[in-house]
C-alpha cells in the first residue's frame, strides 16, 4: 500500500492535502482511470482521467525537450478549450510556473504582463471575440516572422523565446501545440516523472494579475499547495464525488475557473464540462 503525506495545522477533521497540482492529477487518474474528465462542447473534445494524464505528460515532456526548465513562466492567453486545461496540467508537471493572462488583454496589457514576470514561453490561441492575437504578438514582437521556434530575440520582449499556438495552421516563428505531443512523445516521460517527485508542493506554480481600483496589475504568486487545498475544501463542502459533473462558463484564467473548476473536479475525480469559449447563457442551458 502506497503511503500519502499530509499536512495537519489545527483542529480539523480532515488533513490538508501535501500534493502538488500534477500528483493530484496522476492519483485521481490511478483511481479513476476511465471516469470521464473533462467535456469540450466547443471542440467537441472528450477525455477520461487516464487520457488527460498520459495527454499532459506528453505535453509536459514536450516543453521539457524544448528547454523548459523549473521556475521558468509560461503564459497562457487563450479563452476556455481544452488545451488551456493541458496546459495547466502539464506546466505543473514539470515545475513550470503557469501565467495566467487575461484573453481581453490589448497589445499593451499582454507586453507588460510577459515582461512583468519574465515570461520564456506563451501559449495564445489564435484570436477570441474582436481580439486578433496572433497579429497583436506579431506587432509586439516582428521578429517572429524571421525567427526559428524557441530562439525568438525580441527587443520589446527580451525575455520570450518560445511562443506556442493554438492553431491548425503553421504561423511564421511559432511552434503548434499539437507539435508538443509529438516532441514528447519520443520518450516514456522518465523526466516527467523524476521531475514530479522532486517537486515541493510549498513551492509557486501560477502567477494570476490582480488590480485593484489603482495602478497596475500585481501579479498574485500561488503555490501547489494553496490551490490544491482550496480546490479540494470547496469541493468538500459541496459534497462533490466522482459521479458529478460540472458545468464551467466561467473564465479559467481567473481563479474560479482553473482552481474552483478545474482542480475541485480533479481533486474529487468529478468532470469538468466546457459549454463555450466565453460566457454564452444559452450554450451554458445546453
Amino acid at each position: 500500500m502506497k503511503n500519502n503525506l499530509s499536512f495537519v495545522s489545527g483542529i480539523s477533521r480532515d488533513p490538508l492535502l501535501f500534493q502538488t497540482v500534477g500528483q493530484v492529477l496522476e492519483s485521481t487518474a490511478e483511481r479513476y482511470t476511465d471516469q470521464e474528465a473533462i467535456v469540450c462542447s466547443h471542440q467537441n473534445v472528450r477525455y477520461t482521467y487516464g487520457e488527460l494524464n498520459e495527454k499532459a505528460n506528453r505535453i509536459a515532456s514536450g516543453l521539457h525537450a524544448l528547454g523548459l526548465r523549473k521556475g521558468d513562466r509560461v503564459g497562457i492567453w487563450s479563452p476556455n478549450c481544452v488545451e488551456w486545461v493541458l496546459t495547466q496540467f502539464a506546466t505543473a508537471k514539470i515545475g513550470l510556473i503557469l501565467v495566467n493572462i487575461n484573453p481581453a488583454y490589448r497589445s499593451g496589457e499582454l507586453e507588460y504582463a510577459l515582461n512583468q514576470v519574465s515570461c520564456k514561453a506563451l501559449v495564445t490561441a489564435k484570436s477570441f471575440k474582436t481580439s486578433n492575437y496572433i497579429k497583436i504578438i506579431q506587432e509586439l514582437a516582428p521578429e517572429l516572422i524571421d525567427s526559428i521556434p524557441n530562439e525568438l530575440e525580441c527587443k520589446k520582449l527580451p525575455t520570450l523565446r518560445l511562443v506556442i499556438s493554438i492553431a491548425d495552421e503553421k504561423i511564421n516563428g511559432m511552434m503548434n501545440f499539437s507539435e508538443l505531443e509529438i516532441v514528447g512523445n519520443t520518450g516514456k516521460h522518465d523526466n516527467v516523472f523524476q521531475i514530479g517527485k522532486q517537486l515541493d508542493p510549498d513551492e509557486a506554480i501560477n502567477i494570476q494579475f490582480t488590480s485593484g481600483t489603482t495602478g497596475l496589475p500585481k501579479g498574485a504568486t500561488l503555490s501547489h499547495f494553496n490551490i490544491v487545498n482550496n480546490a479540494y475544501f470547496v469541493g468538500k463542502a459541496m459534497k462533490f464525488s466522482a459521479i458529478d459533473r460540472l458545468c464551467i462558463p466561467v473564465p479559467l484564467y481567473h481563479c474560479f475557473g482553473m482552481v474552483m473548476g478545474v482542480l475541485t473536479c480533479a481533486t474529487h475525480g468529478a468532470t469538468m464540462v466546457f459549454p463555450s469559449e466565453g460566457f454564452e447563457p444559452l450554450a451554458t442551458l445546453k
